[in-house]
Parts: C-alpha cells; structure tokens; sequence
C-alpha cells in the first residue's frame, strides 16, 4: 500500500499545474521536533509541545496560520490551526464571510445562495483531545496537521484548493495534565494513567462534552464561537475513543431514535459522510469499523459537540478508536468476526500499537476532507437549505410529529375508516392503514402548532436566571431579541425588557430544543423486553431545567424589539424605597444567594423571615432575606443589586415574624481519588455564587472530629456509592481511578487516597450529623439514609427475600428526564422555589416516609404522570414518593436529594435546595435584632 501511495505521490509532484504550492523546501519532522514519531510506544506528547510544534510549523509553511480562540479553565491559551492553500488562506474574511451569510440564510436567494457557494470553501472543523483520557486523537491532531502541510499528492492539494480546515485542540489543560502524569515515570513499561489523581478538565471531567447547550466552561465557549458565531463550519469532526469490543473504531450512522427537530437533510448527510469513511478504510485494507448496531450512540441528545451540531445545520461526526500508548491486546470476540452490514471488515486479533490507530485517524481525516472539497458547493449550498428551510418554517403554521402525535393518531384510527381506494406499497411488517383524513385533523392539529416563537416576560420572580438562559442561547449562536418598550401579544401586555426568541432564524432547531419537551420513544430490545438506554439523557429542555417562565406565541407577531449583538445582562436593580431599618430581598431569585455570601463574608447579619413579608406594595414568599441597616451593608447591596440586577427593600421596621439567623458556613465537599465529576459541577456552582468551600477526601472524613472543621458535608451523586439493587445511568460520577501505592504518586496527592467505607468513613459521618452538623446527600448518596436506619425506604420498590429492591427495568425505567415535582416552599430547605418545579431525573432514588418520623418530605411526585420532558416507563409507580427530604437527626440534619439538582449545572431551578440546604441548618431561629 505504501508503494501505491509513493508512486501517486511522485506522479502528483510531476503532473501538477505550474500555479500549485508546494509544502515548505524544510518542514520540521515530529521527531525533530519531540524527538519522537507521532504514535511511537510508550510516549506522548503533552499540549505545551503541541503548542510549540504548531508555531513551528505555521513559522515554516504557507499553508498553516495558528489562531488563539481564547483561555482555558486553567489559564493557558487554546489554539486552533487554519489550514488551506496559500491562495485561501490569503481571502480568509472573505471565506468566512461566505460562510455566514450562507449558514445565517437570512435575505438570500436560492440564486444568491448557489452563487455564494461557488465562490466559498468548505469549512471543516477536526479536534482532538476532548476527552483527555481518550489519548490517541490529541496525538493524531498533531499528526494530521503535519499530514496536510507535509503532503502534496493530488489529493491533498484538491482539498486544500477547496476546504479551509479548522484543526483545534478541545481540552488543552487534559492534554497537558494526560501526558505528564503517563510520562512521569522514566521506566516505559511502568508508564500509566490508570492512577491520575483528579478528572481531566477543571471543574467537570468527561463532561466537558456535555456543555455545549449550557455553554458554562471556557473552553465550551471557546469552541461554540469558532462554531456557531464565527466559522460556521459545515462538518464538526470530533474524535473520541473508545471502539467496540473486537473492532477498532465505531464511525456514523448511528441507530435510531434521532432527535425531531432538525432537518432531516442533516441524517442524509450525516449517512454521505459516515459510508465515506467506512469506504476509504475498508479500501485500504483497515478492518473494523463498525456502525449503527455496534455501539449504542446515538443522535438524539443535544449538548455533545457532534450533536449540538445537528441543531446548527451541521454534520457532526463522532468516531470512537481503539488505541493506548501502550501496547495493547485487539481481542477476539467471536460475533465480530462474521462480516455484517454494520461491520463489514472483520479485524483479526492481534498486539494493537497507537501508531495503527493514529494511522486510521488519518485516513478519517482523509475521507472527510476529500469529501467536503468533492462537494463543496453541494455542503455549502445545503447548509443555507436547512437554514432557510428554518426560517420557512418559522413564518408559518408547522407541526413536528411526536410519538405522542403517533399515539393520537393511532388512537384515533381505531374507530376510523380506512380509505375506499386500494393503499400503495406493501406492509411489510404488518403496518396497518389509517384514514388519510386524519392526517390533517390529528397531526396538523391547530392547537398542535409549533410556536412561531417564546417571549420571556421581564416581570418574572427571577429574571437574572432568565438572562443566564438567553446568554447560553446567544452563546448557541441563537438570535435573541429584548423589548425597547412595552408590548402586546395575543391580548397579554409584556413589559420592556422581556426577551423574544423568535423560531423563523436558522438555529430553529436548536430554539426549539430548548424550550420545548422531549418526547423521546418507548425504546425496547424486543416487546416486552428491557429498554435500551439512552445514549445520555432523553430529555433536558433548558428552559424547563432552569425554570424560566415564558410564553409560547403559534401566531406571527412582532413588536418594537431589538437584536441582542452579544451576550447580555439584566437590568440593573436598586434599592427601593427609603426605609432606615433595614432591607429586604426576594428569596425567589437565585443571585441573592451572592449577595447572602457577601454579606456574611463583611460580617454583616443576614436573616430568612419564615412567613410572607409585605413591603413596597408587594408580599414576599416565606423566606424573605432581611438585613439589618448599617453603613457596610448598604454599601454591599448598593453594588450587588446593580450588578446582579437584584432589586434590594428598603425597611421602615424589621419582620415581626420568626426568623433564622444565619451564619458563615464552613463547606465541605467530598471527593475522591481520581476525581468526581459531580464533585467538579458542585465546585463549579458553588464559586459562581461565591460560596466558599473546601474539598474533603476520605482520609480526613475517617479522622473523625469533623465538627471541628465543618459545618456541611455536600457527598455529591456517586460519593457514596449506590446499593446494587438500585442505581441511576449516564455518565456521572467518576470512571473509577485506581488506587496506587503512596510511594507511587507524588507527596500532594498522597493524602488524597482512600476510598470512602461503611466501616471507617460513614460512621464519623453519621456523628457528624448527630452532633450538630449537616449533610446534603444527592443522588447515590442518599444511601447514607439507609446506613443510618433512619425511618425511611426506597420508593418505588418491591419486597423479594425481604429485603427491597428496585422494580425491574420492564416495569419501571426513567433515563434522564425532566418530572414535575411539588413543593413545601414553607420549610427553609425549599424556601423561593415555586410550588411545583422540574427536577432532573436519572434512575434516582426517591423515598416513602413515615408519618411522625422526624422526616419531612419537601418535594415529591404526585400523580400518575408527572413526566415533563423525556421519557419515563412506569412513571405511574413515583406517585407520592419523596424527591426531597428534611431529616432531623439528633442535633443536625440530614438533607436527602434524590433527583440531580445540581446536574451540570444546568437546573438552576433546583439550585435554590442546594443553596438553603447550606444554610439552614447551622441557622439560628428567633427574632431578628430591632
């Protein structure tokens, strides 16, 4: 193969025209510049070498411009390197300027738009290095760019006439922190990074790629500019490991369901570029690949850097390779070595090299870009169809079909007749067929419209977390508008200030997956058999997870708006009124919990008034936040009430009613070793409303005496680990580093080892609470519950040698979904969340209390169907289960959160039980100080 590859090598180099670049006379080698190949056994190169091969290369060649899309979590800066001829590289504005205006779609012909895409290049994103761990396509990141400025066969010269490549690392610190910890030891064959102390992106580890709707990290917003807001580029390729068992990569299509609202043009597409792919490797003697049925991905989630790509009008790929920098074991599993239509090269068994994988990367990379410059025109024209197939459908009456639409429809043609004319096609599985008329009065059912757009009414409880939810729409490239002035709609009068989402723009997709429910299918192996699970969450509607109160509007409309150009902030707040004795906040609104930290942090007394408190015309929920008057506090609120745009009470008198007095917290959060991604997301929250904290591990939890140093415990999701019988889904927690030898990790970490036990670690934690501390426990590690025998049993569950255990997956099974939950806003666990709210939903565990049990439910489902958005088999089984539990344990509390309400950071909604669990419990009770 490599003689064919010379041989057309050379006779390009001869053939080619006299205009045609050449690469640089010298172009420095990887092993000339890391003294190593690219692949080579027992080595990998971190990203600071990355870094300076790159500006190497881009100093060498003509082909190469290295770009700096802006600061990673941990500082450094993370780049991307443009890669085309010289002759595009010297008309990038214009090319980038084609792309927009053909991904946007807005005030364009069909003609204008073909003539655009003849005069542009296709723009083609490649990464590598989202998931650090996942270490062998940072490595081919390094070696595809060599690749393209080394080679000069026809077909990389057709490609660089005709595409412009973004090659850009996704994770520079997991690169970094990767590379170091598995070259550490100078013996090869004891390098490893089974044992890495920490997850490899800052705050939230493998999640990093379960970001790109929420838009919270740096490196997110980084990627989502090039993305979205800038390059548009019309195929998002982004590597990963690992492949199925017994192959070697798993590359597109991917198996059903796919997600209903983009444009089917995207799946077709997607299909062009995946057979592609498996075509150049199977051509090349590269045995396999797999597809579809090989693995379990899919494209119905949005927030994965391939799949928020769908919801942009953009081909993402995900390949999944084989692959570690030690030598490793291809085993043989008998089934893929019987050739089938989703894995048609088998791949004997054999000592697997990185250097082999990173050889299949190439060969993708290859595949992709030859395809984008063979259809150039074609991508670039089809980017602008869908867009403009967006706003189409936008301007006027449109109906996505849903299983529920299916549901109706099926139950409607029970009593229908079916069509006197004979029905085309064959039913091949037994297809039974409705009157056509009820095409029309069920699936385009008026009141079934999709809406032409959302307002979200200035005048909300928490309109600051409303801003945070149209920043990560704008941050999505979502065109947002705000009210200059007042206006109406549909007979309702919105006030200036709201925004307007309207769904006649390009990313209508993405706008409607935002607001809209999830009705992800019944999704079953065989009738009757277990379901199969989502590839991550089935359901996750960001305006529902952050509770934003909006409208949806189905009729045209228009008002005196304004575009947003970038992301923006509320109004600023102010102190009103000229009370003297003190000043009252909203418990509703979230950023209040800043301004509590702030207060506390100046020392400056801050109470909850536990009943409804009128002031300024207005009655505020219980839990009401009142600060006495003094000099430094009206200071602190005059600056956070403008900056957060939080509107502060001024006073004449201090509540008459019961208050609790709070006080500075000491905050611990448990991690382990090798890291919590739980942990992180908690981390993450906790700093944007200033909390203060200190992560705390096994060996200091076993050491006892923790109410000398803490005041909360928070065990996130997965610091405890989940009874067997029971258990959520999805990628939470952590993937479980091994435990090293003290002498074998350096002296910092040594105190971080450990693991947390029933027979060291929860008993002191048990102590803890009984002695006057607090504990949140979320998710999984609600089980401490159990250990403490505390009156309380998992719901819904059955009895079976009497013991309990979850129901079986055939009669109850919820992935991640969104439920409605209700809510006791009377008690100070849940003080400013509305009285119904969604909570995120994932297998987790809800609870049956006992009346008169010093348990007190907080929130909990109620009815047969409290599903919002997802899917839920059997959600009849959760009716008067708890979600949320205030337990009083001897002098302390144990606060039970079975739901995620912290969930990346997404459900902003809930984060009010996080926050109030933290202060509750070390409260004071009484009467405030007059």
């Amino acid at each position: 193969m490599k003689r064919v590859l010379l041989a057309a090598t050379a006779f390009a180099v001869l053939s080619q025209p006299a205009f045609a670049q050449t690469p640089a006379a010298h172009l420095t080698t990887p092993r000339e510049a890391l003294g190593h190949d690219i692949g080579e056994d027992y080595f990998l190169a971190n990203y600071s070498q990355l870094v300076s091969y790159w500006k190497t290369l881009a100093s060498q060649s003509d082909r190469a411009k290295m770009v700096d899309i802006g600061e990673t979590s941990e500082g450094r800066r993370q780049y991307m390197m443009i890669v085309s001829s010289p002759q595009n590289l010297a008309k990038l504005d214009r090319y980038k300027q084609i792309a927009a205006r053909l991904a946007n779609a807005e005030g364009l012909t069909d003609d204008q738009a073909h003539a655009l895409a003849a005069e542009g290049k296709a723009v083609i994103w490649i990464d590598g290095g989202m998931h650090a761990s996942e270490v062998e396509h940072a490595q081919a990141l390094m070696a595809g760019v060599y690749d393209m400025l080394s080679s000069n066969d026809a077909e990389a010269r057709k490609i660089l006439d005709n595409v412009v490549i973004l090659f850009g690392q996704a994770n520079p610190d997991g690169q970094d922190l990767l590379a170091n910890w598995y070259m550490r030891n100078a013996d090869p064959l004891k390098r490893e990074f089974d044992t890495l102390p920490v997850i490899y992106q800052k705050y939230v580890g493998h999640d990093n790629n379960r970001d790109s709707y929420m838009v919270s990290q740096k490196e997110t917003t980084n990627l989502n500019k090039i993305f979205f807001r800038e390059w548009y580029p019309q195929i998002i390729y982004n590597h990963h490991q690992t492949g199925p068992l017994g192959a070697v990569v798993f590359i597109p299509p991917f198996r059903d369901p796919f997600n209903y609202n983009y444009d089917p043009l995207i799946m077709t597409e997607l299909s062009e570029v995946g057979a592609t792919m498996h075509s150049r490797l199977v051509s090349e003697g590269k045995g396999g690949s797999g597809m579809r049925s090989a693995a379990n991905y899919s494209t119905w989630n949005n927030g994965m850097e391939r799949t928020v790509a769908y919801f942009h009008n953009s081909i993402g790929i995900l390949t999944e390779i084989i692959g570690h920098p030690t030598p490793m074991q291809l085993p043989l599993v008998a089934d893929n070595q019987l050739p089938r239509n989703d894995l048609p090269l088998p791949v004997k068994p054999q000592i697997w090299h990185l250097k082999q994988s990173i050889d299949y990367s190439l060969s993708m990379n290859r595949a992709v870009l030859n395809y984008a410059a063979s259809n150039r025109e074609r991508l670039l024209f089809n980017i602008y169809r869908m867009g403009a197939n967006s706003i189409a459908r936008g301007n006027e009456d449109n109906w996505t079909v849903t299983g529920d639409r299916i549901d109706a429809l099926k139950a409607a043609g029970k009593t229908s007749t079916p069509a006197a004319l004979s029905a085309a096609g064959t039913a091949f599985k037994g297809e039974k067929t409705l009157d056509p008329a009820l095409y029309e009065s069920i699936l385009h059912d008026p009141t079934h419209r999709d809406p032409r757009g959302y307002i979200i009414t200035a005048d909300q409880a928490d309109f600051p977390t409303a801003t945070k939810f149209v920043n990560a729409l704008i941050k999505a490239g979502v065109k947002v508008d705000r009210a200059k002035t007042a206006f109406t709609v549909a007979g309702k009068t919105y006030p200036a200030g709201s925004y307007v989402v309207k769904t006649a723009q390009a990313y209508r997709p993405h706008v409607m997956d935002m607001f809209e429910p999830q009705d992800h299918p019944n999704d079953f192996a065989y009738p009757g058999g277990p379901p199969i699970a989502p590839y991550d969450a089935a359901g996750y509607t960001l305006a529902y997870q952050m509770g934003i109160k909006f409208d949806r509007v189905l009729d045209g409309f228009d008002g005196p708006f304004e575009r947003l150009a970038d992301v923006t902030a509320p109004p600023a707040g102010k102190i009103i009124g000229q009370g003297k004795a003190g000043f009252l906040i909203s418990h509703e609104i979230n950023d209040a919990t800043i301004l509590t930290n702030r207060l506390l942090k100046a020392k400056q007394p801050v109470y909850w008034v536990k009943t409804p408190t009128a002031v300024a015309g207005k009655t505020l929920a219980p839990g009401a936040i009142w600060v006495p008057a003094s000099a430094q506090s009206r200071a602190i609120l005059e600056a956070g009430s403008k900056s957060l745009g939080v509107d502060v009470y001024a006073a004449d008198a201090a509540p008459k009613a019961d208050t609790l007095k709070l006080k500075p917290v000491r905050v611990g959060v448990v991690d382990v070793y090798g890291g919590l991604q739980t942990t992180g997301w908690t981390q993450w929250t906790l700093e944007q409303f200033e909390t203060p904290y200190t992560v705390v591990r096994a060996q200091r939890l076993d050491k006892g005496d923790l109410n000398k140093d803490f005041d909360v415990l928070i065990f996130p999701d997965a610091a405890i680990p989940e009874e067997a019988a029971f258990g959520g889904g999805m990628f939470r927690g952590g993937f479980g580093a091994k435990q090293p030898k003290p002498e074998e990790v350096p002296a910092q970490f040594r105190s971080w080892l450990g693991n947390i036990t029933q027979e060291k670690t929860l008993p002191q934690v048990e102590k803890f609470v009984r002695q006057g501390g607090s504990v949140v426990a979320i998710g999984s590690s609600t089980s401490l519950a159990n250990f403490m025998k505390l009156p309380i049993e998992r719901s819904p569950a059955e009895i079976k040698d009497g013991k309990a255990q979850a129901l079986p997956r055939t009669q109850f099974y919820i992935p991640g979904s969104l439920l409605t939950a209700k809510v006791d806003n009377t008690d100070p666990l849940a003080f400013g969340v509305p009285t119904t709210v969604d909570m995120f939903f994932d297998r987790s565990p809800t609870f049956k209390v006992a009346d008169g049990s010093g348990m007190k439910p907080v929130a909990w489902f109620s009815g047969k169907h409290p599903l919002h958005s997802g899917w839920a088999w059997g959600q009849e089984h959760l009716d008067g289960s708890a979600a949320v539990v205030d337990a009083s344990v001897g002098k302390g509390k144990l606060f039970l959160m079975g739901p995620e309400v912290n969930m990346r950071a997404q459900p902003h909604g809930t984060f009010k039980f996080l926050f109030n669990a933290l202060f509750y419990g070390p409260a004071v009770a009484g009467q405030p100080a007059r």
